[in-house]
């Protein structure tokens, strides 16, 4: 399974050997059949219904609120924002010297389940919550909002002007999903407000019911939705155990199941009578993050040695083996292949090259190969830290044990709780190499500027490998103030080619989405970065 030599990244992929950017079984609305309930599982049950609360910001929080609260944008398949017509008819962007002026013009019957119709209230509370300037909003994150300099009326009171201080890149990501002013008028309001409960909407759905002893939550179509009609009559999510999702879809309790990288659970369900697998590539993406605070990998040449050492499309393979998807390695740290403005920039770190490592690790002192470990030069141990139970991560450590192994270089693997992974280990640097994915998004270079963002004193954000460069920082605060795609795209690529040679993040692949469906489930299953239209899911008509 372990390969050796140069050139491991291959050819690029023939279209019949890359995986789709969705697949959701697209049906026209016609001919989805009118009624019916969507029965789909959740990770976990959400206690926090403020997706910005900073435990509110979850997958199984996001599935939910889509279908319920305004989203103005919504990403397509290449993570391209597009308005959403119930909510927003249009958006016009104006440079305003250093800064810049959205202009939001809404749908004028747009409005919230209390019969308040959406406006500028709604910014206005939101963008004060979000701005990071009252410590007392427990927020996830404050990305753009701290930007926004004032939020006026525009022509009527459906047009909403939004100024900057400063360009952001990232606009479209904002007030998305929307939540009504009185949600957000008070800490109190943003914190406790929306525990277990979903007090207004504005959707095609509507909340029937929070059951926190069953963990379902029932959503039912909204007569007073002023979009097209949803086709379901309700979505049923229910809370279980990721390993009891191939049982119950099996038995018909579910309809739909994400299949994660789990061999055997593609096995199981793909025997279920009446059912698809849906493959796509998912805005996810596998990697090892190095901490370059750690001794022994604080010298970037010992750091560029070991992600020379290890060959990507060994653990790609060995990850991916039995999924039925092709393993093609990555080589950007903020764009996925299927994602505009994607560049392949592995060339000089990301290809398997053990001599090159060894000739390295000799100029970094530590005489680790051939005659000089017979000498008794200094032994190099990495601690190769792993959550414990988790298959593929223990696979990856005893991979790389062995890839690392070969230019003389120790790694012990160190499983530990799942849950200490990061709080006892990751985020105070007790580590030397730990695998994890980074969650995709259309709104790359604002999520991703904290992971590769210099540290600043003991504050390291996200950036667990805790090294960058002013280089680096100046080059993404460019292209966060960039509204440009095309040189946002080009100025991303120029922070990525830095951060290869800076040798502390190593990317291995784009993780694929298995989703297990029912074979006349339409319009839902391996999204990608693509965003549902939930008046549009449903069951294909019988024929």
């Amino acid at each position: 399974m372990l390969l050796s030599g140069a050139g491991c990244t291959g050819s690029e992929p023939t279209a019949a050997e890359r995986l789709p950017a969705f697949d959701v079984n697209p049906v026209p609305r016609e001919q989805v059949a009118d009624g019916g309930t969507l029965r789909w599982p959740l990770p976990e049950f959400p206690a926090q219904w403020n997706f910005h609360h900073v435990n509110g910001t979850t997958g199984a929080v996001e599935r939910v609120v889509q279908g319920v609260l305004p989203h103005l944008m919504r990403a397509d398949e290449k993570a391209v924002p597009r308005p959403v017509p119930e909510y927003l008819r249009s958006a016009t962007l104006r440079r305003t010297g250093r800064g810049q002026t959205v202009t939001y013009r809404l749908n004028p019957r747009a409005r919230w389940s209390d019969g308040r119709p959406i406006g500028r209230a709604d910014f206005v509370a939101q963008a004060r919550a979000l701005s990071g300037r009252d410590a007392r909003y427990e927020v996830s994150t404050v990305t753009g909002y701290r930007r926004i300099r004032r939020i006026e009326r525009g022509a009527d009171e459906h047009e909403v002007k939004v100024t900057f201080a400063r360009t952001y890149a990232d606009w479209r990501g904002l007030f998305s999903p929307l939540y009504p002013a009185a949600a957000y008028a008070t800490p109190g309001r943003f914190n406790g407000g929306w525990r277990n409960r979903l007090p207004v909407t504005a959707g095609p759905f509507r909340v029937q019911e929070i059951d926190r002893t069953g963990k379902t939550v029932t959503l039912v179509r909204d007569p007073a939705w002023w979009g097209p009609r949803a086709k379901l009559d309700r979505i049923v999510y229910r809370a279980m155990d990721p390993s009891a999702t191939p049982g119950a879809f099996a038995n018909g309790e579910i309809d739909l199941m994400d299949i994660g990288l789990d061999a055997g659970a593609l096995r199981r369900v793909q025997g279920v009578r009446g059912a698809a697998v849906r493959r796509a590539a998912g805005p996810d993406w596998r990697h090892f993050t190095l901490n370059a605070a750690s001794p022994v990998l604080s010298d970037v040449r010992v750091r560029r040695a070991v992600m020379l050492g290890i060959d990507r499309r060994a653990i790609a393979r060995s990850d991916l083996s039995g999924l039925g998807v092709p393993p093609r390695t990555l080589g950007n740290h903020f764009y996925v292949a299927t994602q505009d403005g994607y560049a392949d920039n592995s060339e000089e770190f990301g290809v398997h090259d053990p001599d090159r490592a060894g000739r390295l690790l000799d100029e970094a002192g530590w005489h680790l190969r051939g005659e000089y470990r017979a000498k008794g030069g200094r032994t190099l141990a990495l601690r190769f830290v792993v959550p414990a139970g988790v298959p593929i991560s223990k696979r990856e450590g005893e991979l790389t044990r062995a890839m690392l192994g070969r230019i003389g270089v120790r790694v012990d693997i160190e499983p530990v709780p799942a849950d200490d992974v990061f709080a006892r280990h990751v985020t105070p640097g007790r580590f030397d190499i730990v695998p994890f994915s980074w969650l995709g998004t259309p709104y790359t270079v604002s999520t991703m500027k904290s992971v590769f963002a210099r540290p600043q004193g003991d504050r390291v954000q996200q950036n667990y490998s805790r090294v960058g460069s002013e280089a680096i920082d100046t080059t993404l605060d460019g292209a966060i103030a960039e509204v440009d795609p095309a040189k946002v795209h080009a100025l991303v690529n120029e922070a990525d080619r830095l951060i290869w040679r800076q040798a502390s993040v190593l990317p291995l692949y784009q993780r694929p989405q298995l989703v297990a469906a029912r074979a006349d489930l339409a319009n839902l299953g391996a999204c990608g970065f693509h965003d549902p239209d939930y008046q549009d899911i449903g069951f294909t008509k019988r024929p």
